[in-house]
């Protein structure tokens, strides 16, 4: 193994995006087009290759990648003038991972790597903010413990509950981990650093990652690439935050940016999809200037890629930093009007043919078409409209349940306040998701548009009770039947009859069909 396997984002690959995803991941393939081709404000790191993460998953860690791992970190830290385990200058960092084919949120990402009981003073003191050292330093903990010590989430949730104090809950997470690895190594950052790459390969292989590719197709070889990136901090107060947009709507195709924003967060609050989020527009009133700058870095993106683009974004205190661009996850409705559109206007180099290409799923006649309602009654609750489409079915509110109640030939509806990567096996055999939590990013709804899945998230009205659910005065249990509108993000009680919605651009899109014919 050589320092080959090991890229900075500004290393000269020749090819095309697809082909570096090939070598880096699609992660690492964006990180490097944003550095080197279009020179967007991207935090400096490094990836680690696909090939390179296929020699440590099977032979573990070499003299060689040690060596080429150091030659990285080093020259990360002079770039960004931290170092990594510095007890008074201290490199954070986000372990992620990024196979050559999208797979949202199946693997692992480990962020805020870098912060220990050694360096937490020094976070403090040069921020002059505890409750944001402290809170990264939770962060992490919390990544620690679930991705690399595998504690149960219900144990570090329990623990939480317990612990309303952000320095007490600090305090208990670290004695749970000195506990398990011993207090020295938690002081040992390059320890830790070593730990997160080999979990986010590890993870690959994972139940979820595995369901994943089953339903969409994928084979297990696809693998996974690791990108190491300076740590960006959304999480400083009022005048930062973090955010994904879309350039177009997701759920539509409409030409409109879109997307979540939470202030004083990072990244994985929009993602996990269990916080709640505010629309983009939110952004866009609170930070202008960042917002104006954002607009900009979308247009650029969708003409590199020739295609919509969704943007994993972090302001730190004003300043814009894009961490992520690929091309957007989007209903088949969407994706026929983003396909027509794209190849009329004059903005992209895109024929007839290669719109054709970009929707070739959309025309294939297994394809399930977008279902409006033919008839309407007063909705229970509304929230936001995730994924496009009509969906009815009993309500079940785990995953087993629903695997349960369709292999006796029942369709169901999938209930959660959140769904995480656990929820694969669940989802895949749902007719419909509703969530009372997350946004257009949340893990629901980006699987939801991948897989034409009609979906409601973020109905903040919906409450949890102990026999199922409350709507107000209105009460569900589970095997009641509910429809779920993905496209108004309207929920009713009872099966309401629907029709299939007329698609222009899909039409459009067979008179091309038939013209290359």
């Amino acid at each position: 193994m050589n320092d080959e396997m090991i890229f900075h984002f500004d290393h000269p690959h020749p090819g095309t995006i697809a082909e570096v995803s090939e070598v880096v991941g699609g992660k690492g393939a964006s990180l490097w087009a944003m550095t080197s081709k279009l020179r967007l404000p991207t935090p400096a790191g490094f990836t680690i290759g696909v090939d390179a993460c296929r020699v440590l998953d099977t032979t573990g860690v070499t003299e060689d990648f040690t060596a080429a791992l150091d030659t990285a970190i080093a020259r990360l830290e002079k770039e960004t003038g931290r170092g990594l385990g510095d007890a008074d200058n201290p490199l954070l960092l986000a372990v992620r991972s990024g196979a050559s084919i999208s797979m949202p949120g199946m693997m692992e990402t480990i962020l805020n790597v870098g912060v220990t009981p050694l360096t937490l003073p020094a976070l403090t003191d040069i921020t002059g903010n505890r409750p944001f050292a402290l809170d990264s330093y939770q962060r992490f903990l919390e990544g620690f413990c679930k991705s690399i010590l595998c504690i149960d989430h219900s144990v570090l949730d329990a623990q939480a509950q317990e612990n309303k104090d952000l320095a007490d809950h600090t305090e208990q997470l670290e004695t749970l981990a000195s506990g398990k690895i011993g207090a020295e190594r938690l002081c040992d950052t390059r320890y830790l650093l070593d730990q997160c790459i080999h979990a986010v390969i590890r993870s690959s292989h994972s139940s979820t990652a595995q369901a994943y590719r089953k339903k969409t197709g994928l084979p297990d070889s696809l693998g996974t690439a690791v990108t190491v990136q300076a740590m960006v901090f959304g999480n400083k107060g009022a005048n930062s935050g973090t955010g994904v947009a879309f350039s177009r709507d997701p759920n539509t195709g409409e030409q409109k940016v879109c997307g979540d924003w939470i202030s004083n967060a990072q990244g994985d609050d929009v993602v996990a999809g269990d916080s709640m989020t505010s629309d983009i527009s939110e952004f866009a009133t609170t930070l202008p200037s960042a917002y104006q700058e954002l607009e900009l870095h979308l247009e650029h993106l969708e003409i590199f890629y020739q295609d919509m683009v969704d943007v994993e974004f972090t302001v730190e205190q004003d300043k814009l930093w894009i961490l992520q661009a690929r091309v957007g996850k989007r209903t088949a409705g969407a994706a026929s009007r983003i396909a027509v559109e794209l190849a009329k206007s004059n903005r992209f180099n895109l024929n007839k043919k290669e719109a054709l290409a970009k929707v070739a799923a959309s025309l294939a006649a297994e394809q399930p078409s977008t279902k409006i309602l033919a008839d309407k009654k007063k909705p229970i609750t509304t929230g936001i409209a995730a994924s496009a489409g009509v969906a009815c079915g009993i309500a079940v509110f785990t995953s087993e349940e629903a695997i349960e109640a369709t292999e006796e030939g029942k369709e169901v509806v999938l209930v959660r306040r959140e769904t995480s990567p656990a929820d694969v096996h669940g989802m895949a055999v749902a007719n419909g998701i509703l969530t009372s939590l997350g946004g257009l990013m949340s893990h629901a709804a980006v699987v939801a548009r991948d897989w034409n899945l009609p979906a409601v998230v973020g109905a903040a009205a919906m409450q949890f009770t102990k026999d199922g659910l409350a709507f107000g005065t209105v009460k569900v249990q589970a095997g009641d039947t509910i429809t779920v509108n993905g496209s108004t993000g309207e929920v009713y009680l009872g099966k309401l009859l629907s029709s299939v919605a007329e698609d222009p651009y899909l039409e459009q899109l067979k008179a091309w069909a038939e013209e290359n014919d």
